[in-house]
């Protein structure tokens, strides 16, 4: 545990991504098997204890500590693990910590009637930090600024194996990945994965630039339209079938509708959407069915999902990938005409003969509820990762919003101590036609550390009432809020929702009153 308390500490205070690379590839080298496994599980994908971990905390800390105490310091710190961590009281170090290996192993076999003895055993021989880092593993929340995709990177910066065979390998492979590590270090051979359903990792694009765009040639560049869903890698292999996300997570349980009728032997790279009537809905629809661990009979009626296909990675035994994009795009049509594949169709290119013909495809993208363009190169091999060159993705300019500040949270991990989760809202006319404000979106992203000290004072010294760990703050401050597209929304008071919202600029010289009305959002939505 010393070492792997070590790491999360000093990654939580590590800004740098360089550093935070430089940080893990050297714990991945010095770190023997099967302890290195657990923490890069850790970072990942996770280490699911299925505990009820909240009730025991609970249980365990007011035994030791004032419930009222305990109740201020979390509303002040703003994280449980950090603050059980810092109020566990007293320290017995006559047992060395435990391994990582031991804590995880010992978990596993553990009855649930013995976790709260063996947490709290732990608890009483480690030192803050220590503890901090076990009851982050314990949740699963480490909140350390590590990204799966970035601990996978600083692997391959350690074994300088090249990160696509790293994630060609990843899902075929299970905690500790002893036999990754073999083959990392130089004494294993690559893992064999077979032909098991597994993600093979996407290939991504850039956001073009105008003297990029100046130079696309029709002669050598295909279009086809950005949509508005989440991207996805649909599966049929070794008699399983899979549905994955972009980042390689599992999501055929929330999906089965598209997953049953995936015919054998292909890997597809799509477009995850809800459609009715071949239309597509709104992405706040599709969101319904994001994360959810039963799905209805009503829900997937009322909400049913389809894959737009937009490429053939795999056919049968041959591996599609080192093929032009051309060649493999007819082969997905030619296969998609013949297998017809239920909830599926393949994403229409788009002709243009000038740069002009391109722009005014793109102008015209959000009256019919589009996300913006594809650029892909005719000859592009599927490459893994964001190649230069290759595809460009020409995304419609942002809507924006003159909102006001309402509430403010305090944030995770290195934002614990300020707030930096802020709930923006619109006005309206309330009961008697006095204007009132209500929410229409949050984000806790879009402005520099300088700002968050600025918005943090302004949170402190205008608050006018409290919830627990959220400030009321009085209407004076207006962000310009940017964000890609508005959809109605029982689920909020305002009515609406917003996609992807993010702080574009701090009006500190604008009043309040003058910020944007409901009505003004509303007219947004493309219906």
């Amino acid at each position: 545990m010393k070492a792997f308390s070590a790491l999360l500490d000093r990654l939580a205070y590590t800004p740098s991504r360089n550093d935070k690379l430089r940080l893990l590839a050297d714990y991945f080298a010095s770190t023997p098997d099967p302890d290195r496994g657990w923490a890069l599980a850790a970072l990942t994908d996770g280490l699911f204890f299925r505990l009820p971990l909240r009730r025991i905390l609970g249980e365990m800390i007011e035994a030791r500590v004032d419930p009222v105490l305990f109740g201020l310091s979390r509303d002040y710190v703003g994280d449980t693990a950090e603050t059980i961590a810092l109020i566990w009281p007293g320290r017995d170090a006559s047992e060395p910590a435990p391994r990582l290996d031991d804590v995880v192993q010992t978990l596993k076999r553990a009855m649930p009637t013995e976790v709260p003895g063996l947490l709290s055993s732990w608890l009483d021989g480690l030192d803050a930090t220590e503890r901090w880092a076990l009851l982050k593993l314990l949740t699963g929340a480490l909140r350390v600024g590590v990204s799966a995709r970035l601990a996978k990177t600083a692997l391959a910066e350690w074994s300088k194996v090249p990160l696509a065979e790293i994630e060609e390998v990843w899902h075929g492979l299970r905690p500790p990945y002893t036999e990754l590590f073999a083959w990392l270090s130089g004494s294993g051979p690559r893992p064999h994965v077979g032909t098991t359903a597994t993600f093979r990792p996407l290939m991504l694009s850039h956001q073009i630039e105008d003297r990029e765009l100046a130079l696309i040639d029709p002669k050598n560049f295909v279009a086809e339209w950005k949509w508005d869903g989440i991207r996805v890698q649909a599966v049929h292999q070794g008699g399983e079938r899979r549905l994955f996300s972009r980042t390689g997570d599992d999501i055929s349980g929330a999906f089965p509708d598209v997953v049953v009728g995936l015919p054998p032997g292909v890997v597809l790279d799509g477009e995850l959407l809800v459609m009715r009537g071949n239309e597509v809905a709104p992405f706040n629809d599709l969101q319904q069915r994001l994360n959810r661990k039963s799905l209805t009979p009503a829900m997937l009626k009322s909400h049913p999902a389809h894959i737009r296909l937009y490429d053939m990675l795999l056919h049968g035994e041959e591996d599609l990938r080192p093929l032009p994009f051309v060649e493999r795009r007819a082969r997905l049509e030619a296969w998609h005409a013949k297998a017809k594949p239920p909830r599926t169709d393949v994403s229409a290119m788009l002709g243009f003969g000038s740069i002009a013909e391109l722009e005014k495809l793109w102008a015209g993208a959000r009256e019919t509820g589009i996300e913006g363009l594809m650029l892909k190169r005719r000859d592009s091999p599927y490459l893994a990762g964001r190649p230069k060159g290759h595809w460009y993705k020409w995304k419609r300019a942002p809507l924006t919003l003159d909102a006001v500040l309402m509430y403010a949270q305090r944030g995770s991990g290195k934002r614990s101590s300020y707030y930096s989760d802020y709930t923006f809202g619109a006005w309206r006319d309330g009961e008697g036609g006095e204007p009132e404000l209500v929410p229409v979106g949050k984000s806790y992203f879009g402005f520099t550390d300088e700002e968050l000290l600025k918005l943090d004072a302004f949170v402190r010294n205008h608050t006018v009432d409290s919830f627990g760990p959220v400030r009321q703050v009085e209407p004076r401050l207006v962000f310009e809020v940017a964000f890609d597209s508005v959809h109605r929304s029982s689920r909020h008071k305002s009515g609406v929702a917003m996609r992807f919202p993010r702080i574009h600029r701090i009006r500190w010289d604008k009043p309040a009153e003058e910020a944007d009305r409901l009505e003004t959002l509303v007219r947004m939505i493309v219906e």
